[in-house]
């Protein structure tokens, strides 16, 4: 188990409409993700995508993953651009747990399901890396499980959240370099970060079969205006 804040994670209960976790440093610039960039992974996706965008306020767009146990699980997932293959500073997004898969533990065999789940990916030569932030509905905040390392893949799973209350938006931060040194590189801060490609999103249930529903906005990367700078 690793605590939360030796990953650079910060996290804030929100009783209504999300609000900023803190200010952003004038030194930072915002590049958003347009949620109509997350497209079905289908390699890792059965046939039926049970995500859709929608609003409740216009032009603040989420997307909703409702699952049921007839369904094989589906990952949206989408790349990042060029400029923040290296060098991102922060990731915000919002999640929101509508349903909590009942007996759902990332943490116990056979129950590895997560109303939300939010991957963030890297690449080195043919080993693809990922931290899969999860909330939970029994697995204990702060714990990370499920780690598996091969000679093509290295990944955990990172209980953000578990239990309730669902309905309620809450903000997530992280600093994408810091959580792939303390997971793949024992915490080096001198390791040199693989590129990063892009961020998935789960919403599932397959496995306690249970309906499981989750909403997703707000992704938003940070990083330094002279460096996205230098790079035009």
């Amino acid at each position: 188990m690793r605590p939360l804040v030796a990953i650079a994670l910060a996290l804030s209960t929100l009783g209504g409409p999300a609000r900023a976790l803190g200010p952003v440093p004038p030194t930072l610039r915002a590049i958003p993700i347009d949620l109509h960039a997350f497209k079905v992974l289908e390699r890792d996706s059965g046939p039926r995508n049970y995500y859709r965008t929608m609003s409740e306020v216009e032009e603040q767009e989420f997307i909703r993953g409702v699952y049921s146990p007839s369904l094989q699980t589906v990952t949206l997932f989408a790349p990042v651009p060029d400029e923040l293959r290296r060098g991102a500073r922060s990731l915000r997004f919002r999640w929101r747990a509508l349903v909590l898969p009942r007996g759902g533990n990332e943490c116990k065999s056979g129950r590895g399901d997560g109303a939300a789940n939010v991957y963030i990916t890297w690449k080195r030569g043919l080993r693809w890396y990922s931290v899969k932030l999860v909330w939970s509905t029994d697995a204990p905040a702060g714990a990370t499980c499920n780690g598996t390392r091969n000679a093509f893949v290295a990944s955990d799973s990172v209980i953000v959240r578990s239990g309730g209350p669902t309905g309620v938006w809450e903000e997530v931060e992280v600093d994408p370099d810091t959580l792939y040194r303390v997971h793949f590189e024992g915490g080096r801060a001198d390791a040199e970060v693989p590129e990063l490609q892009g961020i998935g999103i789960l919403t599932d249930g397959d496995q306690t079969h249970n309906v499981s529903a989750a909403d997703y906005a707000g992704f938003v990367f940070y990083k330094d205006r002279q460096r996205t700078a230098s790079l035009r």
